[in-house]
């Protein structure tokens, strides 16, 4: 019971934000819409079985006119139910679709703001696959919830409907045994119980390890295909090592997972489809065992016997909607846990736990400068990677900043970059500032390469000719002429071309401080040195922060700062001064 107002107090907190928010209006006047019709519907089925009883009587007695009239009147409710049959779903998939559309849009914003995205890719919590739960498990959630709220009001009316009629025809058709009638009131009512309660209760014993099997179904489905997409982005590397072996065996292992649990599924599936199956089937049977007797025995006739079995039928439906939905339950159920853990995680990545330190990233008002204050970045497990205090970036200037692999250099950027939560101490960066990180392997959006390039900014932002002569700039004159293509362009281009393609992004973006991690290492350094005299050129005001291992980068820094090991943590700076630095020309 515990679980279950647990599930339902998190299907509250994520369903109920979509009929608060601006498409609420809408959203409330379908779900209106979807319940009045469900209403209509069991309307339609009392209205059947009072038909029911007029019908079979026309056929006892013969009756020619009143079985034609039946015809006509079952003729015209069965054209209601086909109509409403069909606006139920029509109105049920709009309501999905728009449901759906705003969840994805909130989960996508909520997943995508101030990097919650990597922060929780680097805490390594239970949020696995996150790109699963925002498309399956919330298209799955939105139907399902539907699907089985629906289904649990129109048990609910349907009960309280034919509870009345079949009280009613429990004393119509008393309980005959052995010659005697036995007055039980309302027996047929408390028959349906009786076996809806122990139905339940079996249904519940059997099916309940599905609820766990379907979420680990959900995650191994999730991990395998995340990593047949990690060996399609990363096929070259793959093929150079000659790494499919390896790489379908690892695949294979991880599908493996996949199967073994399919296996637990059907196992546990196959006892539940046994029970609810001879469940059911012993279910068309049962009410006429027990109005049989009073039938022969003339005390009620056939209409009289044939509405009590369909009012049966439907009162014990209704009761026994757990049993016979309780897969669907099952699998709802872990559908609801998955994006419970997402928005936890989310939340998680969001608010940081109040024991643990973070870097706080402050606006400098009035200064110009990147300070450091008493900075100590960490890594995710807490262990410290980085020190530095009292260590400014000054405007404009060219730093570079050099030290042993591993030392948290790149590391030290993200921190900057305000990406990286882990750690104590304060970064002020002045007020409006832009900043612009380029990594060794920059990224660009699957599309058209002018898109690709002018990235993050919106289409349209930049002019053609702009973009064409950044391009030309950067020494990759080829796709000037190609701004219109479509294409993966990370695949497409070489690393060097990916590294002149993002300086190319810098050079219209106009940061005011331009951090290249690396940014130029697959380069030669003849290429190298063109480009560092281009930045010098066209961003004469930026500040430059590059990291680099090339002596030859000396020439077109003004400061060199290089993090030096102090026991187990690298320091960036002692005592308000550099760790190491030195005046260049800059070239």
């Amino acid at each position: 019971m515990k679980n279950i107002s647990a599930t339902l107090a998190i299907v509250w907190r994520i369903a109920v934000p979509y009929f608060r928010s601006e498409d609420k209006w809408a959203g409330r006047g379908l779900l209106a819409a979807v319940i009045a019709i469900e209403l209509a519907l069991v309307a339609i089925d009392v209205l059947v079985n009072q038909w029911q009883n007029r019908f079979y009587s026309a056929l006892q007695n013969s009756d020619w006119d009143a079985f034609v009239t039946q015809i006509w009147i079952f003729i015209a409710l069965a054209f209601t139910a086909i109509a409403l049959a069909v606006y139920k779903l029509y109105l049920n998939q709009w309501l999905q679709i728009r449901w759906r559309q705003w969840l994805t849009t909130h989960y996508l914003g909520e997943w995508l703001d101030g990097s919650k995205h990597y922060r929780m890719q680097l805490k390594g919590d239970a949020a696995d696959n996150p790109d699963q739960r925002i498309t399956e498990d919330v298209k799955n959630f939105v139907e399902q919830t539907l699907t089985i709220g629906l289904g649990l009001l129109s048990a609910i009316v349907t009960l309280f409907s034919f509870v009345i009629i079949l009280w009613g025809l429990s004393n119509a058709a008393p309980l005959h045994l052995f010659g005697t009638d036995l007055m039980i009131p309302g027996y047929l009512c408390w028959g349906a119980l009786i076996y809806a309660i122990f139905g339940t209760a079996l249904t519940h014993w059997i099916g309940a390890p599905l609820v766990n099997l379907n979420f680990e179904q959900q995650r191994y489905e999730a991990d395998f295909r995340f990593n047949l997409v990690r060996v399609r982005e990363n096929s070259e590397q793959i093929a150079l090592l000659k790494g499919e072996g390896a790489e379908r065996g690892r695949l294979l292992g991880r599908f493996g997972y996949v199967i073994g649990n399919w296996y637990a599924i059907m196992s546990r599936t196959k006892r539940l489809t046994a029970f609810t199956a001879s469940y059911q089937q012993a279910a068309v049977i049962f009410p006429y065992v027990l109005v049989a007797p009073a039938f022969f025995a003339k005390k009620i006739q056939l209409g009289d016997m044939m509405q009590t079995a369909s009012a049966f039928s439907s009162v014990q439906g209704a009761l026994s909607f757990f049993v016979v939905a309780y897969r669907s339950l099952a699998e709802w159920r872990s559908i609801v846990a998955r994006l419970d853990g997402f928005e936890m995680s989310v939340a998680s990545a969001t608010n940081p736990p109040a024991h643990e330190p973070v870097i706080a990233l402050k606006a400098a008002s009035g200064g110009r400068n990147i300070a450091l204050e008493q900075l100590c970045v960490n890594l995710p497990n807490g262990t410290p990677l980085v020190a530095a205090d009292a260590f400014a970036i000054q405007t404009p200037e060219r730093v570079l900043v050099t030290g042993p692999s591993g030392s948290g250099k790149s590391t030290l950027f993200r921190a900057i970059a305000g990406i990286w939560p882990f750690g104590a101490g304060t970064i002020f960066i002045p007020e409006r500032a832009k900043l612009m990180m380029l990594p060794q392997r920059p990224y660009f959006p699957v599309g058209v390469l002018r898109d690709a390039v002018i990235y993050p900014a919106a289409p349209g932002t930049f002019e053609t000719a702009r973009i064409r002569d950044a391009l030309i700039a950067v020494g990759l004159p080829v796709l000037a002429e190609r701004l219109d293509e479509d294409g993966h362009w990370n695949r497409m281009l070489s690393l060097g071309e990916q590294q002149r393609l993002g300086l190319a992004r810098a050079l219209l973006h106009v940061p005011d401080y331009l951090f290249l991690d690396e940014a130029t290492a697959s380069l030669d350094e003849p290429s190298e040195a063109r480009l560092y005299r281009l930045l010098a050129e066209k961003l004469p005001q930026a500040t430059i922060v590059s990291i680099g291992h090339r002596s030859t980068l000396d020439a077109f820094h003004t400061r060199k700062v290089a993090l030096v090991k102090d026991g187990e943590i690298h320091v960036l700076g002692k005592d308000g001064e550099p760790a190491q630095a030195e005046s260049t020309a800059a070239s």
